[in-house]
């Protein structure tokens, strides 16, 4: 299916935002997740589904100043 991620186009056959992680190589800790503009708790991924068309960002948090 067709998603967008940080407004790019991806596709996956991810069905669940963890599983979209995990597919993603995304770091256990650092991240935050927002599926059309709510963030969503990473206690949520694995029951957070996504589908066709979904809109989601990623923002990974960054050391140094």
């Amino acid at each position: 299916m067709n998603i967008t991620v940080n407004n790019k186009s991806v596709v996956t056959e991810a069905t669940s935002l963890l599983a979209l992680s995990e597919e993603l190589n995304l770091p256990e800790k650092g991240v935050a997740v927002a599926i059309s503009n709510q963030m969503i708790p990473r206690s949520e991924w694995a029951s957070t589904a996504i589908s066709e068309g979904t809109s989601i960002i990623i923002i990974k948090a960054a050391c140094g100043g």
